[in-house]
């Protein structure tokens, strides 16, 4: 019986986040512990039958990191993957990777105006037993 999708992008996905390459790592440093504007992003996170570089679930953002190979070989596979994902009602913001190392603050800017003002509230945290 062949492997069910699901099971493949997260088994992929898991490879993608040991992974990452230095501008997924670099932009991942800034978005991490809700540093941006207080919402939550997943890294290499699966939607569908895609795998995003970076999503933010409460807003619906993905944001995609683009090396020299999208120039020209996966242009039309971004668009149709970028297509679908919007199809999703997802929003989809993509940048090159030079742009995350030599313009980190306006990627991050950029991203920031995307987002709504407020972040969706975080339940508290659970207490043990007696606490």
């Amino acid at each position: 019986m062949p492997t069910s999708t699901p099971s493949i992008s997260i088994t992929r996905a898991k490879r993608l986040r040991r992974d990452m390459t230095d501008a997924e790592r670099h932009l991942w440093y800034a978005l991490r512990r809700r540093t941006l504007n207080g919402w939550r992003f997943r890294r290499q996170a699966p939607i569908g039958r895609y795998i995003v570089d970076f999503v933010c679930l409460g807003a619906k953002l993905v944001v995609e990191l683009d090396g020299g190979q999208h120039a020209e070989d996966r242009h039309d596979y971004d668009e149709r993957r970028t297509a679908w994902l919007i199809s999703q009602g997802f929003s989809v913001m993509r940048f090159w990777n030079a742009d995350v190392f030599q313009r980190t603050d306006f990627v991050l800017e950029e991203i920031a105006k995307a987002l709504p003002a407020d972040p969706p509230p975080q339940p508290s945290p659970t207490r043990g037993e007696g606490a």
